[in-house]
């Protein structure tokens, strides 16, 4: 190009060519920080999925062949058991079988387990998948969160582990779109969505809820741990962004359902907006309140 022709001085041109190489550079480089660090963080969820997986086949292949070895002394002792003798054979049929009773419903058992296992890994497996990911934030969708509650919901009602969810939503982003522009909204969801994604346990699952809400599902985490990440999360982000969020906890109990857990945190986060927002509420099945934590400045994100 003639800069000649476009009558702008040649030290200008070339200032402008090196700030716009220079803002593309460094944009450049924080999308492929952001690429590079949510492609480790999947990386050691699916290495910690590969390891469950290869735990429990390992186990079921202890236990098959404990159990084959054990099912094949059984048959020879039955085969050995004289016709004639029909009230001696009879007692020890019983005895025989009585000895193989327990190490069988024992495998039962842990087959059932490992099913519930599997499948659990199975919807972790799920997440990595293109048709569960949310195209602009890159975390889960509502199809993944979906498959993520199933999962839990499998596993509290077959063993009684708990699980927590949170629901966040940003505060005034009307606002924020009608004042900086919906690119500029584009921009916060995706770098809230990257913190959210940063500050999460490789077992929680983070998604899109809809809009500017999303959903954090908490495995093996109580009402109390579950309100110190909501809260410690909250500050990072009224620390790191020009924003703030507010948020609503609640724990899954016997009974719950999906649906009645989301309308559970849902309310304790309508709580929280009415409250003057920039908080999180908690709700404990009869109503919700503050989460009432005192953080140490410096522990703002453990």
């Amino acid at each position: 190009m003639d800069l000649s022709i476009m009558q702008i001085p040649l030290p200008v041109a070339l200032a402008v060519v090196a700030t716009i190489g220079y803002i593309f550079g460094r944009r450049s480089k924080k999308t492929n920080e952001e690429s590079a660090f949510r492609s480790r963080r999947e990386l050691r969820r699916a290495q910690l999925v590969a390891a469950e997986l290869e735990k429990i086949a390992w186990e079921l292949r202890k236990s098959l062949a404990s159990h084959h070895s054990s099912v094949s002394k059984f048959r020879e002792r039955v085969s050995k058991l004289n016709d004639e003798q029909q009230e001696a054979s009879w007692k020890e049929l019983c005895r025989e079988a009585e000895d193989i009773l327990k190490p069988t419903l024992h495998l039962a058992t842990q087959i059932g387990n490992a099913y519930e296992e599997i499948r659990q890994q199975s919807a972790n497996l799920m997440t990595f998948t293109e048709v569960r990911t949310d195209p602009l934030t890159g975390v889960n969708n509502r199809r993944g969160m979906a498959d993520a509650l199933a999962s839990q919901f499998a596993m509290m009602n077959r063993y009684g582990t708990m699980f927590s969810l949170a629901i966040f939503d940003i505060d005034h982003f009307k606002r924020v779109n009608d004042e900086r522009g919906h690119l500029q909204g584009d921009q916060i969801l995706q770098e809230l969505a990257r913190l959210f994604d940063e500050c999460a346990r490789e077992t929680d699952v983070v998604a899109r809820y809809g809009g500017e809400e999303f959903v954090i599902v908490m495995p093996q985490t109580d009402m109390e741990g579950a309100c110190i990440f909501g809260e410690r999360l909250r500050m990072k982000i009224a620390t790191e962004m020009s924003i703030t969020i507010s948020g609503g906890i609640a724990l899954a109990m016997e009974g719950d359902t999906p649906d009645t857990l989301l309308s559970r945190a849902d309310s304790a986060l309508y709580e929280a907006k009415s409250a003057g927002r920039n908080s999180v509420f908690c709700h404990d099945g009869r109503q919700a309140s503050a989460v009432q934590v005192e953080l140490v400045a410096n522990e703002t994100m453990a």
